[in-house]
């Protein structure tokens, strides 16, 4: 892990964890190394911190093309791995990049709902990214991102002090992804991340949240 990044991963760390009490469950279902494609539900602008900043390696992120306008915002965040995908079409310039990084052995968040969430829920995935993971031969961690859409929902300017949850599902091997077709995969990949927010929704953590 380079020294830059590690500091920027300190700096996270201990802001999420003052801020929003961040809590992690099942880290040892990611890889420490090759390649891996953290499949996340999306609930805010926080999300591709969270699900990566207590990982003992650096994680690769898309992130929306209108974000790299030159500046030092556009270089802190391509040094911190992230590159533009053009959102609401089949962006191959941001597919190829995805495969390059998988191939060189790189952890990959993606969120294949395409955007963030209206009210919490998990939308239908877009299967494309089960493509990807068996072309790089990468597996899938399905991961549960919950409490961050109560901490800054769309219609926010700003975060607040809410819990946030992040857990990892044991991950989907390239070998059993071989025979499946892409969106029965992704319907099941789905399904394990609705399975985890029920297990988690009322953990002592959330006080009397109730699902939703």
């Amino acid at each position: 892990m380079r020294a830059g990044y590690a500091v920027c991963r300190a700096l996270c760390q201990a802001t999420t964890i003052f801020m929003f009490r961040t809590r992690l469950f099942g880290m040892e279902n990611v890889p420490k190394t090759g390649p891996v494609l953290l499949v996340c539900n999306h609930q805010s602008y926080l999300d591709p911190v969270l699900v990566t900043h207590a990982l003992p390696r650096e994680g690769h992120y898309m992130a929306r093309d209108t974000l790299f306008r030159g500046g030092p915002f556009d270089r802190l965040i391509r040094y911190l791995n992230a590159y533009p995908v053009r959102r609401g079409e089949a962006d191959l310039t941001a597919m190829k990049e995805t495969l390059r990084r998988l191939k060189n052995d790189a952890l990959v968040t993606v969120f294949p709902e395409a955007t963030r969430t209206l009210d919490g829920s998990i939308a239908p995935m877009r299967p494309g990214v089960v493509l990807l993971a068996k072309k790089a031969k990468a597996p899938i961690v399905p991961t549960l991102i919950l409490g961050a859409f109560e901490a800054w929902p769309r219609q926010a300017k700003l975060p607040h002090p809410k819990p946030i949850l992040i857990a990892y599902d044991p991950p989907i091997l390239p070998e059993q992804m071989r025979e499946t077709p892409d969106d029965e995969t992704i319907a099941t990949v789905r399904d394990r991340l609705e399975a985890l927010r029920t297990r988690y929704v009322g953990h002592p953590m959330f006080g009397a949240r109730t699902q939703g």
